[in-house]
């Protein structure tokens, strides 16, 4: 099914640290919105002009952090660089009363209060997702979240129940300084998955970053070497290293086609 095309105005935006800025979305198009229970409800952005070799626009994919029904806002959560990429230097510049347009929101996750426990990991382009899935998440949760950011400094407050126990792991670099050293396998954030204790009982597992760790690495660990299965897992690469998102959705469906022809689909 198409994903339903809307249109929202730009309230305020607020920085939220040196490499997290937040926009908040309002106005008529609020009521518009076909909101859910999905933690991982996120929106298709739209920038500029069909472009020439597609002749679609161009479209950034970014999680609703939250939504406040009371001033029928939605808060969208931007990683920022400078001025690299396309959505990042929008939402450093954006002012109120611009509008924007995007698809959606999509998504298809959500705690399950039935769970075990709950496993959860990220980088910053996935803390806006889990940051949400830990809001929404009984009292009584228990279970593991690791956030992987570049230093004390992109740490952000988090509404957690008191049976999750969040490590930050800081990586000592941004998001776009990563090296074959400090990313893919060698990332801090495997490394921390890896090592963790593992509990008893089957767990609801959210992993969400960039790829060549996520998809590459914890996503075999969690599902062939724990047995988690398909159904208790959500994981999934938000971005790639060295990739435009138009380029990372291609690396994506190669990535499907060569599993499905090895036989090795997840």
């Amino acid at each position: 099914m198409a994903r339903k095309l809307n249109t929202m105005t730009v309230q305020r935006s607020e920085r939220l640290t040196d490499h997290m800025v937040r926009v908040y979305l309002g106005g008529p198009g609020f009521d518009e919105l076909e909101l859910s229970d999905d933690t991982d409800m996120y929106v298709k952005l739209i920038f500029g002009d069909p472009t020439p070799a597609s002749g679609r626009p161009t479209l950034r994919t970014y999680t609703v952090r939250a939504v406040d029904h009371e001033k029928r806002e939605i808060a969208l959560d931007f990683v920022v660089h400078g001025d690299t990429g396309l959505a990042g230097p929008w939402a450093q510049s954006v002012q109120p009363g611009e509008q924007i347009q995007f698809l959606g929101p999509g998504g298809g996750y959500r705690p399950n209060p039935e769970a075990g426990w709950h496993l959860l990991a990220c980088d910053e382009a996935g803390l806006p997702a889990v940051a949400a899935a830990l809001a929404g998440m009984p009292a009584d949760a228990q279970g593991l979240a690791f956030i992987e950011v570049a230093g004390p400094a992109d740490e952000l407050p988090l509404e957690v129940p008191a049976g999750i126990d969040v490590a930050w792991i800081h990586r000592g670099v941004s998001s776009d300084e990563l090296t074959d050293e400090n990313a893919g396998d060698n990332a801090p954030l495997v490394a921390a998955v890896r090592a963790a204790p593992w509990r008893d009982g089957e767990p609801q597992v959210f992993i969400h970053g960039e790829a060549g760790a996520v998809m590459h690495n914890l996503r075999k660990y969690i599902r062939k070497d724990r047995g988690v299965p398909a159904a208790s897992a959500s994981i999934s690469g938000y971005w790639r290293r060295g990739r435009t998102e138009e380029g990372f959705r291609e690396w994506k469906a190669d990535l499907r086609e060569a599993e499905a022809v090895a036989g090795t689909a997840l």
